[in-house]
């Protein structure tokens, strides 16, 4: 059971489950109702396999900037407790069942899932991360794949909604992953990573994840009216997005350590439920009272 835990936290399983999320989200309120049970496991089944096994090759490729850093320096492979090789056999194994079942449901689908995995494999990991802090752009449209393909899956073709949902999870990147570079500025530079704040500053790098929230605010608010997604959503979202801006627009004013660590989080209950939102306000628009 230790080792089966050691290979799952190569998977990064939290935050592959919030992109998996996403993409059934996108899925379902593209179908809406009624549910598709079996269509909607076998979309999330591509998702989490292709996904965790590009996370895992990660892993294998920042081995040596992960024991650099303390705060990553306790994970499976930098630790010893699981082998390169290991992770390699299991992160290929993981990522070509994934990419065969994304391709099996649909050949669109399936090429958007590949896209991702290419993008945030080869291009992000292995080409840009360790050369520029403009990494974080190719990384969030890696990351904004796999909703655009559950809408692609769903809806048969790529259209401008699929295309809000993918930036809004590019533009949602800045609040995940730079509150984390500036809170670990120091771990960043031994490791030899540039990253935001070691390059621009800390305050320019507050001021870009305020104005990343306020245009992610703007294409939610976009996506809400052309998916006509109802009034009590709407106004859901219009408030968690405000509360995103706020924190965003204090943390530029007043910074602390502290409140960094508190929008990072913040962030990730964002993105999980103004994607439940969306999907809620479409599916049931027409059920729930106005």
């Amino acid at each position: 059971m230790a080792r089966m835990g050691h290979f799952w936290a190569l998977t990064k399983s939290r935050q592959t489950a919030l992109l998996v999320t996403t993409g059934l989200c996108a899925y379902t309120l593209t179908r809406g109702l009624p549910f598709d049970p079996l269509g909607a496991v076998c979309m999330a089944g591509g998702l989490l396999l292709s996904i965790s096994g590009c996370t895992a090759l990660n892993m294998v490729m920042d081995r040596d900037i992960d024991a650099r850093m303390g705060r990553t320096a306790g994970r499976p492979l930098p630790a010893g407790r699981v082998q390169p090789w290991e992770a390699l056999a299991f992160g290929t194994a993981l990522s070509a069942a994934g990419l065969a079942l994304s391709f099996g449901l649909a050949p669109r689908f399936g090429a958007l899932v590949a896209l991702g995995f290419v993008f945030d494999l080869l291009v992000y990991t292995a080409w840009l991360k360790r050369r520029t802090p403009l990494s974080i752009v190719f990384g969030g449209v890696a990351g904004g794949m796999p909703v655009l393909a559950g809408r692609v899956l769903a809806l048969g073709r790529v259209d401008l909604v699929g295309l809000l949902l993918c930036g809004s999870v590019l533009l949602w990147i800045p609040s995940h992953v730079l509150t984390l570079a500036l809170r670990y500025a120091g771990d960043y530079r031994r490791a030899g990573v540039p990253v935001w704040p070691n390059v621009y500053g800390a305050r320019a790098t507050r001021l870009f994840i305020g104005a990343a929230n306020v245009l992610n605010t703007l294409v939610l608010a976009a996506c809400t009216l052309l998916l006509r997604v109802h009034p009590l959503a709407q106004v859901a979202l219009l408030g968690l997005s405000v509360g995103l801006c706020g924190f965003s627009a204090l943390q530029v004013a007043a910074p602390t350590e502290r409140r960094d660590g508190l929008l990072f989080r913040f962030a990730s209950l964002y993105m999980l439920v103004s994607s439940l939102l969306l999907t809620l306000g479409s599916v049931f628009r027409g059920v729930w009272p106005h």
